[in-house]
């Protein structure tokens, strides 16, 4: 998967998260924040804000796969999200001091 592109039609993806009930104030905000990333977002931060809008893990894979990623890369792509949710939470519970 590194260095893979994959595309998805605007009004695809729309279609993809009302078919899965995510709520139309949702999908706008989703959007909006595509757009201020010019469309472009890197596939763990795409999952970051579809869990952010609602998603289990499943609807995710499902969107994933609707777009061409093979099941490896979603692994990953998960792998990945759940490390900086770790990372993130291990910073804000320990402060390390090395002298």
């Amino acid at each position: 998967m590194a260095g893979s592109t994959f595309v998805v039609n605007r009004l695809d993806l729309k279609k993809m998260l009302a078919m899965l009930k995510v709520n139309d104030k949702s999908i706008d905000e989703l959007e909006a924040n595509l757009n201020r990333l010019h469309r472009h977002v890197n596939a763990v931060s795409f999952a970051g804000m579809l869990q952010k809008v609602g998603l289990k893990q499943g609807d995710i894979t499902n969107v994933f796969r609707r777009m061409g990623i093979d099941d490896i890369s979603i692994t990953e792509i998960f792998n990945a999200l759940d490390e900086e949710k770790i990372n993130e939470t291990f910073g804000k519970i320990v402060v390390l001091s090395i002298e």
